[in-house]
C-alpha cells in the first residue's frame, strides 16, 4: 500500500530483505532504491563571510522561480542537482558564514531530496515521533517522562504487571520491549524474546476493548502476545467484592445437523424441480427450451442461496468461537487477579487518578512500587492525600521532571533556544501490608498519647 510520510509518498515493496538503518531514494513512482554514497569532494575552498548582519531577507535573493523548480522537476533532475542550482542562484550564499551556509545546504537537501532511512522501531523513537506529531493521542507523556515510569516501576524480565493507560498502547508496547522484547539491553547469546515467557502483563481497558495502536508498531512477534491479558474496568469492582461470576463457557458450536438440515432441504428442492422439467418433456420444442433455460436459472439460484446460506452459518460460528475465546480469556485473567500477587502497578490515563488506583493497589502483593502519570498536577495531589489517608503505601513521591535539549555540534554548542513547557506528573511509591484492624479511635489515642504533658493539660483546661 502506498505510504505517505509528511510530503512524501512511497511503497515498501523493495524495502523488504534489506537491513534496518538502510536509506532509500525515492524514484519516479514511489519506488524505493538503495542509494549510492557518494563522497563529496572538499578540494575547492568555500567562500563564507565573516557574519550575517549586512543579509536581508526580503526575498530576493534567489533568482530561481517556484516554476523554475517545477520545471527541473518535470525534467528529471534528481533533489541534488536542486540544490546546487539554487545554490549557484543565491545571491546572498557566499556572504553567509559557513555554519549559516551548512544550515541552508541542510534545509534544501530536507526539502528536494527524496531520501528516507527506514530504523528499527522502539520505545525511544515511538515516543519521541508520537511527542513531536500527535501529543494528544498520548497524553502529552513526555518520552523522558515514560523512561521514569519504566524505571520506577522496576519493569524488568518475569514481572507480573498490570497496565492501565489511555496512551494508544505506547506504554504498553515500552512494558513489552523491558520485559525482555527487543533493544532491552541483554547480551546476544540470551534468548530475550522467551522471557516475557516468565511474567504476564494485565491490561486494564475502559470501553469496550484496548487500543493498541501503538503496540502494534513495535513489531512484536505472536511470542510476545501469549501472556498479554485484559480485563476491563467495569468488572473491577465485582472482582474485588467477590460478584464476579464464572459463568459457564459455551460449548464449541456444533453444526452438524443444521448443515444435514441444510443440505436435505436443498436436495428436496432439487428434486421437485426435476420433476417438474420431466412432466413438461412432452411439450413442443420451443417450451423445451424455455423451461431449460428456467431450470439453470433455478439451478444458480438454489447455489446462491446454498452459499449465502453457509456464509451466514460460517459467520455465526466465527462470532460464536471469538465470544468464547474471550469469556475463556476473562476467566483466566480474573483469576491472575484474585492471586494479588502482581508484582507493580503502572497508571497512565486520561481518566482521574484516584477512583483508578485506589482499586488497582489490592491487586498488587506489598513491597511493589507503583507509578501513575498524570497531565496536570491538582489531580494527583488528590490521590496523594487519598493515599496517605487511607495507608498501606511508603515513599510516596510527586515529582516533574524537566528536559532541555541541547545542540552539540562544533564551535556552536548550546542549549536549543525552544524547549517542552512540561511533560507531565508523576506520582510513585511502594505497597505495603494494610493493617485494616486498627480503628480510627486506636489511632486518636495513639496521637494523644505522644502529645506533650503541658499541651494535654491546656486543652484540658479550655474545655473546663
Amino acid at each position: 500500500r502506498k505510504i505517505i510520510f509528511e510530503k512524501q509518498w512511497f511503497y515498501l515493496d523493495n524495502a523488504i530483505g534489506h537491513i534496518y538503518g538502510t536509506t532509500f531514494e525515492v524514484t519516479s513512482g514511489g519506488n524505493l532504491q538503495p542509494k549510492q554514497e557518494v563522497e563529496e569532494t572538499t578540494t575547492e575552498t568555500k567562500e563564507a563571510g565573516t557574519d550575517n548582519r549586512n543579509i536581508v531577507d526580503d526575498g530576493k535573493s534567489q533568482k530561481l522561480t517556484h516554476d523554475d523548480i517545477k520545471a527541473l522537476k518535470d525534467k528529471g533532475i534528481k533533489g541534488q542537482e536542486i540544490v546546487q542550482q539554487l545554490i549557484e542562484n543565491s545571491t546572498t550564499f557566499r556572504d553567509k558564514t559557513e555554519f549559516a551556509q551548512d544550515k541552508y545546504i541542510k534545509k534544501k537537501k530536507k526539502k528536494y531530496e527524496a531520501v528516507i532511512t527506514i530504523v528499527k522501531p522502539s520505545t525511544r523513537i515511538l515516543s519521541t515521533m508520537y511527542y513531536a506529531r500527535e501529543p494528544g493521542k498520548i497524553n502529552h507523556l513526555r518520552y523522558d517522562t515514560l523512561a521514569q515510569m519504566l524505571t520506577l516501576g522496576n519493569i524488568r524480565a518475569g514481572n507480573k504487571m498490570i497496565v492501565m493507560e489511555t496512551c494508544a498502547g505506547l506504554v504498553l508496547g515500552a512494558v513489552m520491549e523491558r520485559m525482555g522484547g527487543k533493544n532491552s539491553g541483554f547480551p546476544m547469546c540470551f534468548d530475550a524474546f522467551s522471557l516475557i515467557g516468565y511474567g504476564s502483563i494485565i491490561q486494564m481497558y475502559p470501553g469496550g476493548g484496548p487500543v493498541r495502536a501503538a503496540t502494534s508498531c513495535f513489531g512484536f512477534p505472536k511470542l510476545f502476545f501469549n501472556n498479554l491479558h485484559e480485563f476491563p474496568l467495569s468488572k473491577v469492582d465485582s472482582l474485588l467484592s467477590g460478584t464476579f461470576s464464572t459463568e459457564t463457557l459455551p460449548s464449541e458450536p456444533e453444526d452438524n445437523a443444521l448443515v444435514e438440515e441444510e443440505s436435505n432441504g436443498l436436495t428436496d428442492e432439487k428434486q421437485i424441480s426435476l420433476q417438474e422439467t420431466e412432466e413438461e418433456s412432452t411439450t413442443e420444442a420451443a417450451m423445451e427450451i424455455n423451461q431449460t433455460e428456467e431450470q439453470e436459472t433455478m439451478d444458480i439460484n438454489a447455489d446462491d442461496v446454498e452459499f449465502k446460506d453457509n456464509k451466514e452459518k460460517e459467520n455465526v460460528r466465527e462470532k460464536q468461537r471469538k465470544q468464547w475465546e474471550r469469556r475463556k480469556k476473562l476467566i483466566e485473567t480474573a483469576a491472575l487477579l484474585r492471586e494479588k500477587n502482581a508484582d507493580g502497578l503502572i497508571v497512565a490515563s486520561k481518566f482521574h487518578p484516584t477512583p483508578l488506583l485506589l482499586p488497582l493497589l489490592e491487586f498488587v502483593a506489598p513491597s511493589r512500587p507503583f507509578v501513575v502519570y498524570c497531565q496536570y498536577k491538582e489531580p494527583l495531589l488528590e490521590c496523594y492525600t487519598k493515599l496517605r489517608e487511607r495507608g498501606g503505601v511508603i515513599n510516596l513521591k510527586l515529582s516533574e521532571t524537566w528536559l532541555r535539549n541541547y545542540q552539540v555540534l562544533p564551535d556552536r554548542s548550546h542549549p536549543k533556544l525552544t524547549m517542552s513547557g512540561g511533560g507531565g506528573y508523576l506520582l510513585s511509591g511502594i505497597t505495603v501490608v494494610l493493617d485494616k484492624g486498627k480503628s480510627d479511635s486506636s489511632n486518636l489515642e495513639a496521637l494523644k498519647m505522644e502529645e506533650p504533658s503541658s499541651k494535654r493539660c491546656r486543652v484540658q483546661d479550655t474545655h473546663c
